[in-house]
């Protein structure tokens, strides 16, 4: 078991299986030293927990929690092209979308329990740039969706 994976098993967290893509695409490829994830969606066992706008529907401590989710599965698809999370030299980028209710304005604290779970993985490695944005609606009827880029150390 990786250090990160250790890290995650303290915080209670399991790494996923990858999510299936659900059309055609990649969940993650590298280039060079960097992994691009697509957007992972927050499901868990292979379905999402949960569907709607946040700030209507969803809660927004609800959808921070599934924005959590969502960089697990990142770092889940990650993991199967760099082979073990020890690798992870930094994130460098994290994208989060909120579907969000027409008068919500709080996707940043959203997207925080992305950024946040990924600093309780990998401390200082965790640290990174980010985007926040509302969008109408996402696949599946997602409350978030989360893409990270990672450099990897050398194999």
């Amino acid at each position: 078991m990786s250090a990160v994976e250790a890290k995650l098993a303290e915080l209670g967290l399991t790494l996923p299986e990858v999510v299936p893509p659900l059309a055609a695409y990649q969940p993650a490829v590298q280039s060079g030293v960097y992994v691009y994830t697509s957007g992972q969606l927050p499901m868990v066992d292979g379905k999402l927990p949960v569907t709607g706008k946040v700030g209507a529907e969803v809660a927004p401590e609800q959808a921070k929690e599934l924005a959590a989710t969502c960089a697990l599965n990142a770092l889940a698809a990650v993991k199967s092209v760099a082979g073990d999370l020890d690798r992870i030299a930094r994130v460098v980028k994290v994208v989060g979308f909120v579907a969000s209710a027409t008068d919500f304005t709080g996707q940043p604290a959203v997207v925080n329990g992305a950024s946040e779970l990924l600093g309780a993985a990998l401390g200082d490695k965790g640290v990174h740039a980010r985007s926040a944005v509302g969008v109408a609606v996402l696949p599946l009827d997602a409350p978030v969706e989360v893409e990270i880029q990672v450099e990897l150390t050398e194999a």
